[in-house]
C-alpha cells in the first residue's frame, strides 16, 4: 500500500498563496519516478474535480479555472508533488487531494487538506 502524506493547507485571504505538498516517504525513489499525479479538490456540497495532472515526463495540464494562478511540480529526489496556488480566490475553497497513478492504471489517494479563502 503507497502511503501519501499532505501537507500545507489553511485558512488564507483572497490574493493570497499557499503551498500544498504530497510526499510518499515509505516510496523507494527509484518507483517514484513511475507515477503520474495530479490534485483535485473537493468543495462543499460538489464532486471531486482535478485542479492540475503532471506526467512522468513533466508535463502538465490545468483546470481553466486555475491557469496562470496554480503550479504543479514534482521533485523525484524529495518524492514529493507540490502544488503552488497563487491569487487564491473565495471559490478555490474546498478539500484538496494529491493522487498517484501507476502506469497500470492503480491510483492512491492522500488524506485530503482543507483550503479556505476567506476574508
Amino acid at each position: 500500500q503507497v502511503q501519501l502524506v499532505q501537507s500545507g493547507g489553511g485558512l488564507v485571504q483572497p490574493g493570497g498563496s499557499l503551498r500544498l505538498s504530497c510526499a510518499a516517504p515509505r516510496m523507494i525513489t527509484s518507483v517514484f519516478w513511475q507515477y503520474a499525479m495530479a490534485w483535485y479538490v473537493q468543495a462543499p456540497g460538489k464532486q471531486r474535480e482535478l485542479v492540475a495532472n503532471i506526467t512522468l515526463s513533466g508535463t502538465t495540464n490545468y483546470a481553466d479555472s486555475v491557469k496562470g494562478r496554480f503550479t504543479i511540480q514534482r521533485d523525484n529526489s524529495r518524492k514529493t508533488t507540490y502544488l503552488q496556488m497563487n491569487s487564491l480566490k473565495p471559490e478555490d475553497t474546498g478539500v484538496y487531494y494529491c493522487k498517484f497513478t501507476d502506469s497500470r492504471g492503480t491510483s492512491h489517494w492522500g488524506q485530503g487538506t482543507q483550503v479556505t479563502v476567506s476574508l
